[in-house]
């Protein structure tokens, strides 16, 4: 019995035609976006004021509505306390409760 040989040249031919391609094509950029840091966090505020309205009026969107963490970038533990500040706020007439 002879032994044969496996030959690979066409598959050699392929990846060389192959290669120009991928070198045209402009490399990828990755936009990582970086992490919110919770502005309260870095102010060092433990506890949030209802009436402190100017802090709590840029949680708020233009239809009076509270800001998501995933928008606002606040702590779950500051985004609870900001919830109830709001609606505090809003009790005593010193937040609207929808704009007009």
């Amino acid at each position: 019995m002879e032994k044969t040989e496996n030959v690979a040249a066409p598959a050699a031919e392929n990846t060389t035609e192959a290669a120009p391609a991928r070198e045209a094509r402009a490399p990828r950029q990755q936009n990582r976006r970086r992490k919110k840091v919770c502005a309260f966090c870095a102010d060092k505020i433990d506890e949030i004021d209802y009436k402190d309205t100017a802090r709590l009026r840029k949680h708020i969107s233009e239809r009076a509505k509270i800001l998501p963490r995933r928008i606002s970038g606040t702590c779950a533990k500051h985004q609870r306390q900001l919830t109830t500040a709001i609606k505090r706020a809003r009790q005593v007439a010193l937040l609207p409760y929808i704009s007009d």
